[in-house]
């Protein structure tokens, strides 16, 4: 089966567009948390994803803030600002799907989170370290993960204490091996310099994860996020990738 696999989306939907075009034909879509947040899209974001075909999806922690789940002083200053604004905006039908959102599911090899294993809402896997302690707690072959806004994958085996492995190369097919915690990046908001909306194909059968990214108008997103009044800082950031 072939799988469309992205996280991040962040109401972007300019970039999802992009993404969802750029993948062309896939079986499924695993989608892994963060719908909303940042962006000036949240309601056909939402109706977007929810639509899609053979649709698995995450709760993520900004979808959690926005349903009062987590309280926004968790967040920084201009995320909240983005979180009251964008519970302000959201139809009933579209807080709807986000209450049903799941924080795990496993689907044959694969366990999904947004965060991490351990904490699938809010907890970020940026080091080996924090990594090594995330692989007790799924037993599966592999375990994607979002929130971040990072393509990275971290390999454990037998023989080494901590995980191996690097950021993922974009438009490359790489050959999964268990067992590894894989990310794919962000769709709407990107942070490793590279401003291209991130996300990857997967083969069930073959293993094999393909990490593409696409271009899209962030000029488009700029404007409208400036008509609504977002903060300044999410609108620099799109055009740097950061």
């Amino acid at each position: 089966m072939r799988v469309l696999v992205f996280s991040d989306v962040h109401a972007n939907l300019t970039a999802l567009e992009r993404t969802l075009a750029d993948a062309d034909e896939y079986d499924a879509v695993w989608c892994l948390g963060d719908l909303v947040g940042y962006g000036p899209d949240p309601n056909e974001c939402i109706e977007r994803i929810r639509h899609l075909p053979n649709l698995t999806c995450i709760l993520g922690n900004h979808d959690a803030a926005v349903l009062g789940l987590i309280e926004i002083e968790a967040f920084n200053h201009e995320a909240r600002r983005a979180i009251q604004w964008t519970r302000r905006e959201l139809s009933e039908a579209n807080l709807s799907f986000l209450r049903k959102l799941p924080e795990r599911v496993v689907i044959g090899d694969v366990t999904l989170v947004h965060g991490s294993p351990r904490q699938p809402v809010w907890e970020y896997l940026l080091d080996s370290q924090t990594a090594r302690y995330n692989f007790d707690f799924f037993d599966t072959s592999f375990c994607f993960v979002g929130h971040t806004h990072l393509p990275i994958l971290f390999h454990l085996n037998e023989v080494d204490p901590y995980p191996t492995g690097g950021y993922l190369p974009p438009n490359q097919a790489i050959q999964l091996t268990p067992r590894e915690i894989v990310n794919p990046g962000s769709v709407g908001q990107p942070r490793d310099r590279d401003p291209r909306a991130a996300y990857a194909i997967y083969d069930t059968e073959t293993h094999i994860f393909e990490h593409r990214r696409v271009d899209y108008d962030i000029p488009a997103v700029q404007n409208r996020m400036r008509s609504i009044g977002l903060p300044l800082r999410h609108i620099e950031r799109l055009a740097l990738g950061w």
